[in-house]
């Protein structure tokens, strides 16, 4: 099984590293950079890199590079410092052999569930934040915030959007009746919250 998938999937590309660090693609016959080993990974193109005069292996010591120019580039990181120093901490540990296992299992996980993690972002903050721009964003959230903050006070009228009706007039406030409930559910919690506290005093 594991030979009929070697055979089907791309060819591993040979890249070789000279001592002016300079990297060829023996597969283009051409030299590339960091940045186009970086395209390569997101593509899916596996390459191993190997030093143009003893032949060693020094792909892991180019990936780790690939990653550093792109921390570095003050875009969004994918390293937090908590994990950076939890993982340095581990270098010389008994459990260090059981790291990479577990990290490659979890990227492995994470990686096949993607696609569905990256719909379900899409029809949840696609449907309830449907903007065009951060700014319209932070409007709209802020309009949000302040609509719960008067639903959830009762003692609070709406803002610029009318005031409300008495609590018995229920068809001019328009409310929906799981609304008004909830309502009266957040006033009976104050009530319990203010009677605890004069219990304790």
């Amino acid at each position: 099984m594991a030979e009929t998938e070697q055979t089907t999937a791309s060819p591993v590309v040979k890249i070789k590293k000279y001592a002016n660090r300079r990297l060829y693609n023996t597969a283009t016959s051409s030299y590339v950079t960091l940045e186009n080993l970086c395209q390569m990974v997101k593509d899916g193109q596996d390459f191993v890199v190997e030093d143009a005069k003893s032949g060693e292996d020094i792909t892991r010591g180019v990936l780790t590079q690939i990653i550093f120019e792109e921390e570095s580039k003050g875009g969004q990181q994918l390293l937090p410092i908590g994990f950076l120093r939890r993982l340095i901490s581990f270098y010389g540990d008994s459990l260090q052999t059981l790291v990479p296992s577990y990290l490659e299992v979890s990227m492995a996980s994470f990686q096949r569930n993607q696609e569905q993690m990256r719909q379900y972002m899409a029809e949840a903050f696609g449907e309830m934040f449907p903007f065009r721009s951060i700014e319209e964003m932070g409007r709209q959230n802020m309009v949000m915030f302040q609509r719960a903050m008067t639903m959830f006070n009762p003692f609070t009228s709406m803002a610029e959007g009318g005031v409300d009706k008495p609590a018995g007039d229920k068809a001019g406030n328009g409310e929906k009746p799981e609304v008004d409930t909830l309502k009266k559910q957040m006033e009976e919690l104050r009530k319990q919250v203010e009677a605890l506290a004069r219990n304790k005093g």
